[in-house]
């Protein structure tokens, strides 16, 4: 057995994603535009103790992904969680924990490209275009750069998170070295008591959703060595500036004003840049939805489709690839109209989107806990598997159970005052279990497509 085992040897994808590549994809899936939100609303809530809430909820990010490294090497593939799932633990918890997954990105896309839309009308007011209809010119934009080949998307993403960090490193740097920093502006650190914390670490862990999504690159990745790595430099990244940047801002300002800004970054950025602040904080926030949107939900979502279909659990059509770049087709069209049509019902205001974020939540929540199990399952059951590849996991069995207290702390924190959102991801969950048993379950069978690991097992004595 090799470290790039058989699931990984797609003869449809092009292996042409460096580690850099890969990196971007991780940071740019977390960097989002709500992080320039969600950074005020927890020090709002915690005071100066939001930065041991934010750095907590960022090294759990971090607890989750070392968790599942073992698995982005050992079964590296563009369907992840669902090959994972379906390998260790069965062909309906890799279906739910795949699915759960590419919908929630695919709700994201919704949310992300009317933020994007929102973010264009700053700078052309006088268009009068809607911001859905903003949202619906750039998701079909992407869509058609990413149909073009992963060559040449993924370089663009690198360019973008790459002007991205730039930008919040300058800003977290220029705060902190202004005359106007103080130190002062720390104390008291538990304005709002220890209790706070947590309730502030529940916004970090959703501004830091999102760095597994590189591991769907397991198909084009030219070493699949490089997905842990880019993995934990992914999470160090974004866990390193948003720090600096919480410091540069409470220093700055002090806790006590984040209760009442719209835009903590903006009025922060215009104390230290003056009146150009909007302009540059508003083209950071555009970046930061292009690159959530654009290798998140126009690239992450349809590969993990495109597996699905390759292995008979969706409909065949979904695994076709476009030969000529051989990236997905029908799933990029499909995740693209999805996008659109969400984008058409934020315009018309026919769904509430804050549920569907917190949808979005429980999706991925089942997709990291059925993930999580599943690499336990894996270092314990095929340890034979484990040895044979480049990258395992330091202090196992720590960073899973690790990943288990942070899905729950999740879920916990998400749902606590939200008992019809949790419903509403119960009803979720009892809808795709249908669709599993009434179609995937049948088609699967007829495909009798076998596990790798089980047929990589040695056999036992009794054979």
């Amino acid at each position: 057995m090799s470290t790039e085992t058989d699931i990984a040897e797609s003869k449809g994808l092009a292996k042409q994603l460096g580690f850099w590549h890969l990196w971007a994809i991780g940071v740019g899936s977390v960097v989002g535009d709500g992080i320039f939100l969600l950074l005020g609303d927890g020090i709002a809530t915690a005071g100066p103790a939001a930065l041991l809430a934010y750095v907590l909820a960022g090294l759990f990010m971090l607890f989750i992904a070392l968790a599942v490294s073992d698995l982005a090497v050992g079964l590296p593939s563009a369907g992840a969680m669902w090959i994972w799932g379906r390998e260790l633990l069965g062909d309906y918890a890799g279906f739910i924990s795949g699915l759960s997954y590419a919908i929630g990105w695919i709700i994201a896309g919704g949310s992300v490209g009317l933020a994007m839309g929102r973010i264009t009308q700053f700078f052309v007011p006088g268009l009068g275009i809607p911001a859905a209809m903003w949202g619906i010119i750039f998701v079909s934009i992407f869509a058609v750069i990413q149909l073009g080949g992963v060559f040449f998307s993924s370089r663009i993403q690198l360019g973008t998170v790459l002007i991205l960090v730039a930008i919040v490193l300058i800003f977290g740097v220029s705060t902190i070295v202004s005359g106007d920093f103080s130190s002062q502006r720390f104390t008291p650190f538990f304005p709002n008591g220890v209790g706070s914390v947590w309730a502030a670490m529940a916004f970090g862990m959703y501004a830091y959703m999102g760095p597994l999504t590189l591991t769907t690159g397991g198909d084009e990745a030219k070493n699949v060595s490089d997905i842990p790595r880019a993995l934990v430099v992914a999470c160090l990244t974004f866990l390193f500036i948003y720090t600096l940047a919480m410091v540069g801002m409470i220093g700055l300002m002090g806790y006590e004003q984040f209760t009442s800004l719209e835009s903590p970054f903006t009025t922060t950025a215009q104390m230290v840049w003056g009146s150009n602040a909007a302009l540059i904080i508003n083209f950071a926030a555009w970046i930061a939805a292009f690159t959530s949107l654009f290798m998140g939900t126009m690239y992450s979502a349809p590969r993990m489709l495109y597996k699905m279909g390759e292995m008979k659990v969706l409909p065949d059509i979904f695994g076709q690839v476009y030969r000529e770049t051989r990236v997905p087709l029908f799933s990029t069209l499909f995740v693209w109209a999805c996008s659109v049509c969400l984008l058409l019902i934020a315009h018309f205001e026919l769904l509430d989107y804050g549920q569907l974020s917190l949808l979005l939540v429980f999706a991925w929540e089942i997709t990291w806990g059925i993930a999580i199990i599943a690499a336990i399952k894996y270092r314990r059951d095929h340890t034979g598997h484990v040895n044979d590849q480049s990258w395992k996991q330091p202090l196992f069995p720590l960073f899973p159970l690790l990943g288990i207290i942070g899905v729950l702390f999740i879920l916990y924190g998400t749902f606590k005052g939200a008992v019809e959102s949790f419903g509403l991801g119960i009803a979720f969950l009892i809808g795709i279990s249908a669709i599993y048993y009434f179609y995937g379950r049948q088609r699967m069978d007829e495909a009798q497509i076998p596990t790798v690991l089980d047929t990589d097992a040695q056999p036992s004595a009794d054979d």
